[in-house]
């Protein structure tokens, strides 16, 4: 596996590609799954992140093959990522999920819900005043801690509600080419967590967590404390 970190370069705004690449989110998308693409047809072998670096894109990502300049506006700094982890190990970790859950309707039929929509249409269903409603930001905290905590152990760890901090709620929407709308849902997660599995684990860094991994969700970035 390798680990990639990739920023623009000086004297992109320079360049035609520049522009073609971010005149849209869809754009930008297509653009770092190029830099991932050596055919058409290859199959998602990767994931990725999004970030900013004084208002410029930051891209942190893990793949089996070493990327590739499709461009001339990137700067692709990769090496080798073969973390050594040991149950036990306490780490620092950053995580950006798509936090759904699947649920069944009157018919059996399986839909995915946002955590964060759902239990504020149920406080709503509940008649909660306004007065008394919590914010979106105490409703993500909650329902995020919710759902990390329900997949920490089928991912190889641990975590304690005082140590994980769940913010950055926001809704991604854009048009694909020929009018098809994307829309999802994003949170991040920052705080500290414990291997407990050290082979579930290390799968879960290559294998990310949680759905809308093509779209930037799923990559855990973790450090030693």
């Amino acid at each position: 596996m390798y680990f990639s970190r990739i920023t623009l370069r000086g004297n992109a705004r320079q360049s035609s590609d520049f522009w073609r690449v971010f005149q849209s989110p869809y754009t930008l998308h297509q653009s770092i799954w190029k830099i991932f693409s050596d055919h058409a047809d290859r199959r998602r072998d990767f994931l990725y992140r999004l970030d900013k670096d004084r208002q410029s894109p930051l891209i942190y990502a893990i793949s089996t093959r070493v990327p590739t300049q499709s461009r001339d506006i990137w700067n692709i700094e990769s090496k080798s990522y073969t973390p050594q982890i040991k149950a036990g190990s306490q780490l620092s970790f950053m995580l950006r999920v798509n936090p759904v859950v699947s649920k069944r309707d009157i018919n059996n039929k399986q839909h995915r819900h946002d955590v964060v929509m759902d239990l504020k249409k149920r406080l709503k269903e509940q008649k909660i005043p306004p007065e008394e409603m919590p914010t979106i930001t105490a409703i993500a905290q909650e329902t995020g801690w919710g759902w990390l905590a329900a997949r920490s152990e089928s991912n190889g760890f641990s975590v304690r509600q005082d140590q994980i901090r769940a913010d950055g709620y926001r809704h991604e929407c854009f048009v694909k080419k020929g009018g098809r709308k994307i829309s999802y849902s994003t949170l991040d997660f920052t705080g500290e967590l414990t291997v407990t599995d050290s082979k579930l684990f290390l799968d879960t860094l290559y294998k990310g967590i949680g759905p809308v991994k093509a779209f930037g969700c799923g990559l855990m970035l973790i450090k030693r404390i």
